[in-house]
């Protein structure tokens, strides 16, 4: 058996932890130190005698880990974090701002071909999974619409956004799809939907003791690629309610393809690809895993830059061989 895939974390949130717990279940992973700003002494983690760094150490360890996985929120943590760190090591990303996910990908590209090293971006169930479903109905069924919905469930990056703003002790969002919608797509009706008119967001905030609440509400509900272009809906609460009420992580979703084909497009198809999460954090772990182990065997064949779910084959992130994949799975 080849050496295990030496894997570092960066950052031991909720994410950092569904890592964590991932690479344990890969025989070929083995988790190798838990970086953190926190004072390293503070941190105890699930895995014994796994050495936990400050991330300041990280620039004189790069021959210590085959790939890094980076776990801070894509607010300010990875568009600061990833680049940096893409030219020191192999790394993998959840960053999941759509709309900035091109400019991400430039800065961390440069970065990574200027060191030598593969860095993955933007991985998880959406932008990852979800997206390669999209692209394969755009690519099946070239005549016809995409719809994606998502939850209802928690959002990670939406509920970091909050977190981050001051006087926020703490916040859970949901994103709540709206059924009305989801039920005329399956319909293969391919109504003309606004963001608006496809998902609700949900907010359950605890404020600081003296902050400004309105204030925090008009931040959320203006919040650009994040809440501005939903019906948002925030509830004050306390922390005692928002302990015991929303100490739950499920999420998922569905991604669903209208086409049309046939001579004068009279045939309707739909394909739907749909996920129901038990922990969105440590689903969205396992995905990180899974493309780490890509990143390392693309990075053994000598390739360097930045590459998104849609530039990988799926046979790089499964352990098994190629002969084992054609016999089991194809």
């Amino acid at each position: 058996m080849n050496d295990p895939i030496r894997i570092g974390i960066i950052g031991y949130g909720n994410l950092g932890r569904g890592v964590e717990l991932s690479v344990a279940q890969n025989e070929d992973m083995r988790l190798c130190g838990v970086f953190t700003r926190r004072a390293p002494e503070s941190l105890a983690i699930l895995t014994p005698d796994v050495p936990v760094y400050h991330i300041d150490r990280l620039e004189e360890m790069t021959g210590d880990f085959d790939v890094m996985i980076l776990c801070g929120g894509s607010a300010t943590d990875l568009p600061l974090q990833t680049p940096r760190y893409a030219a020191l090591y192999n790394v993998v990303d959840s960053f999941d701002t759509h709309a900035k996910i091109p400019a991400h990908f430039d800065a961390v590209d440069g970065a990574a071909k200027k060191g030598g090293k593969v860095a993955v971006i933007s991985v998880g169930w959406d932008p990852g999974l979800f997206s390669i479903n999209r692209l394969y109905g755009n690519a099946i069924l070239p005549c016809g619409e995409d719809y994606t919905f998502w939850g209802k469930g928690v959002s990670q990056g939406h509920s970091d956004a909050i977190r981050r703003i001051e006087g926020v002790e703490t916040a859970k969002q949901y994103t709540v799809p709206v059924q009305e919608a989801i039920e005329s797509v399956r319909r293969g009706e391919a109504p003309a939907l606004t963001t608006r008119e496809k998902h609700k967001r949900e907010c359950f905030v605890v404020a600081k003791e003296g902050a400004d609440k309105e204030r925090i509400r008009e931040q959320i509900v203006t919040m650009p690629n994040y809440f501005a272009d939903y019906d948002t809906t925030v509830h004050f609460i306390d922390r005692e309610t928002f302990d015991k009420e929303h100490g739950g992580m499920a999420h998922g979703g569905f991604v669903i393809r209208s086409g049309r084909t046939g001579k004068n497009s009279e045939t309707g198809h739909v394909i739907e690809y749909s996920l129901r999460l038990g922990s969105n954090p440590e689903f969205t772990a396992s995905v990180l895993v899974a493309y780490a182990r890509a990143a390392y065997k693309l990075s053994k064949e000598g390739q360097s830059g930045c590459k998104t779910a849609f530039d990988i084959a799926p046979a790089y992130l499964s352990p098994k061989s190629g002969v084992q994949l054609r016999k089991e799975l194809l």
